[in-house]
């Protein structure tokens, strides 16, 4: 299948909106499964299943929300699924084969690192269906996904990221520290992307407002910047974050599942007043010990992809073309800003509402080189 993209990278180096604005092998597998009676359209022997990255299924990031999404399909259409939590790549082939094994027919897996793993699985499972997150399974980037059974599920996060950026920067510059960083896990397109519209928001600012707030921590231009490696909430994680907030930043955006528990942790070290934002689900709602200082969060509806790719399958229409998130699909979104809203510069959420009215309607374009 061919894939069309804005533009690729070769080497791949729950709120409603803006409030008041905006309208195996690793854990032991978990056999989920509803007491109602299976839906009459459903097709006989619908089983689907997922497979975590190694973040696992309490990231309250993209793992959780997969999960969310399947353990509502699930409920809905009254049919027995499987969840395989990984806590290491080396789960990965494993817990794909488990879910073969188990009966699987629809087999979701949760993130880039996947990709060998989904792509393997498939090729050799012709009559299974596939859908992976935050990829295209082109392992060889050649433009194209390396199975005809797999469905991208993919989202251009840079359209959030970027009305993201631009309140980070309106934040900083009320304050008058014109300064905010970011810091991803892995560099790959599904982190990088939420950081292209992050810098492109807040440069967006400074041009409406003539303002010069800073960028540190990632470079649009070089697609250089601060990174862990990995997206393990460890002393690497926290290192990288202290490395941001050292340049005098306000506002930090922690890009990759559990490494914002390791940028909350270095700026209660710091003693600074930094706030930071949340990626992937409303931060401040799937963890209430940040939401003290979880501005805004950049979110997209992997629980809400997932719940429709199951609930479209089990019916026997199972479509390979790529999904793609979106603000104008509310595939992407900018979360409310709770507590924080009374405190933020005047007119911004007004601000914030016409920016995305842009972006859906063209008039803005938001060109990240990760975008899907």
């Amino acid at each position: 299948m061919t894939i069309s993209r804005t533009k690729k990278l070769a080497g791949f180096a729950a709120a409603a909106g803006i409030a008041l604005v905006l309208a195996g092998c690793g854990s032991a597998p978990e056999d989920t499964s509803s007491t109602d009676n299976a839906g009459s359209d459903v097709v006989e022997g619908f089983k689907p299943c997922l497979v975590s990255d190694a973040g696992g299924w309490n990231d309250k990031s993209f793992n959780q929300s997969a999960k969310e999404g399947l353990d509502s399909a699930l409920d809905e259409l009254g049919v027995e699924g499987l969840e395989l939590e990984s806590t290491s790549e080396n789960d990965y082939a494993p817990n794909m084969e488990t879910a073969v094994s188990e009966g699987c027919t629809l087999i979701i897996s949760v993130g880039f690192n996947l990709s060998a793993a989904t792509v393997e699985s498939a090729n050799a499972n012709p009559d299974v269906n596939y859908a992976i997150i935050d990829d295209y399974a082109d392992t060889d980037f050649d433009g194209t996904t390396d199975a005809p059974n797999i469905k991208p599920l993919v989202f251009n996060t840079a359209e959030a990221a970027y009305l993201g950026g631009y309140a980070a920067a309106a934040w900083s510059a009320q304050d008058g520290v014109n300064k905010v960083g970011t810091f991803g896990g892995m560099q790959i397109p599904s982190v990088a992307v939420f950081m292209d519209g992050f810098q492109l928001g807040v440069e967006k600012f400074n041009e409406d407002k003539g303002g010069a707030v800073e960028v540190f921590g990632w470079d649009i231009e070089t697609q250089e910047g601060s990174f862990t490696g990995g997206f393990d909430a460890n002393d690497t994680a926290k290192q990288t974050a202290q490395g941001v907030l050292d340049q005098g930043v306000d506002v930090i955006l922690p890009v990759g599942g559990p490494i914002y528990q390791s940028a909350a942790a270095a700026i209660a070290d710091s003693g600074t007043s930094t706030v930071m934002l949340g990626v992937d689900s409303d931060l401040a709602v799937a963890d209430d010990s940040v939401a003290d200082i979880t501005l805004v969060s950049i979110m997209k509806a992997i629980d809400v992809a997932v719940h429709d790719t199951v609930v479209s399958a089990s019916t026997g229409d199972f479509d390979v073309a790529p999904y793609i998130g979106t603000l104008e699909n509310e595939g992407v979104k900018l979360s409310s800003f709770h507590d924080f809203e009374s405190q933020l510069p005047e007119g911004l959420l007004d601000e914030l509402a016409t920016l995305q009215e842009q972006i859906i309607s063209g008039d803005i374009t938001v060109e990240s080189p990760n975008s899907p």
